[in-house]
């Protein structure tokens, strides 16, 4: 459902109107309104972009999916493209939201409604004595909804992660292919979520480079904390994608480890059996030999099976090749 709201002076005074009706209320300079949309059509955005003068250019990013994150200008507005993320089982989920951004007036395109809109009002609600800032504070309180999702994305992966380093030191690391399989796919989510996630950063870091322009003195600190959590995002998603690669570098070292003690005992245990092979085959030639026809011959031989065999036995124990 298509959701308005009319703010005037701070106050909000109606909901549920019209979209015909937001023309009459951003004439006046006092009202603040806010509209959304879920899943639009063209149809609808054109209504709106009729009401509010908004540029064709936006309006056709509006409506095409897998946008990059960015900030545009126009000569009326400000556009913005922004993703929230979820995480959903093993699943980063994201959703797409753009933003039109007038003097007096806030549009919020969502992708579908994955976007929790309710959360943004009950925040705009919580704070309702900072409405009369106008839209840069209702702005605020969306990107800030945005960017609070990504750190519970993150703390969510931070703990897997944390789970597999300890997978990594149980008994038989090797034996566990879904360590490599989870850390292949870690990485596939995390390079996603940088990818949409952390251009945020560039996003509010121009908001706050406009400064007066855009943003009164009293909201300069609430974009400044917003631009630090991305900032924090931005680090934190890089060290995970670090911890994921050398989680996966070091089970395949293990893997490698294994491998060589494998090839040691094998190693050892051949040559272990390769001295009494030798032993009788020297003892089984068809010419004479010392202790030829004699039993003598045969405990030279026996005695020397067993001797030979323990040396190397306890010289490979040593080494702990076996």
């Amino acid at each position: 459902m298509d959701r308005t709201r009319l703010y005037r002076n701070g106050v909000l005074e109606a909901e549920g109107f019209p979209i015909d009706d937001i023309s009459d209320h951003v004439a006046d300079d006092s009202a603040v309104v806010w509209f959304d949309l879920c899943s639009p059509t063209k149809a609808d955005l054109a209504k709106v972009s009729e009401e509010l003068g908004l540029h064709p250019l936006a309006v056709e990013d509006a409506l095409q999916s897998h946008q990059r994150p960015k900030l545009d200008t126009y000569d009326s507005h400000l556009f913005i493209t922004a993703y929230a993320t979820r995480l959903k089982d093993e699943t980063v989920e994201f959703v797409e939201v753009s933003i039109f951004v007038t003097k007096n007036a806030l549009v919020t395109v969502r992708e579908n409604s994955t976007f929790d809109i309710d959360e943004v009002v009950r925040r705009w609600d919580a704070n309702s004595e900072l409405v009369k800032l106008g839209v840069p504070y209702l702005l605020h309180g969306v990107l800030d909804y945005v960017v609070d999702g990504y750190f519970d994305v993150l703390q969510t992966v931070d703990d897997r992660v944390e789970d597999l380093e300890n997978d990594l030191f149980q008994e038989n690391p090797g034996d566990m292919p879904h360590i490599q399989r989870r850390t292949f796919d870690m990485h596939k989510k995390l390079v996603r979520f940088r990818r949409l996630a952390v251009p945020m950063r560039d996003v509010v870091g121009s908001l706050l480079r406009r400064g007066e322009e855009v943003l009164e003195a009293k909201l300069v600190p609430y974009y400044q904390d917003i631009y630090d959590h991305t900032l924090r995002t931005a680090e934190w998603s890089e060290s995970l994608q670090d911890l994921v690669t050398n989680v996966r570098d070091t089970h395949m070292n293990q893997q490698g480890f294994r491998l060589n003690d494998i090839m040691k005992k094998i190693t050892s245990w051949a040559a272990i059996i390769a001295v009494p092979t030798m032993i009788t085959g020297f003892y089984g030639q068809n010419v004479p030999y010392p202790g030829y026809g004699h039993s003598i011959g045969f405990w030279t031989s026996t005695i020397l099976i067993v001797v030979g065999t323990v040396l190397l036995y306890r010289a490979f124990r040593k080494r702990n090749w076996l």
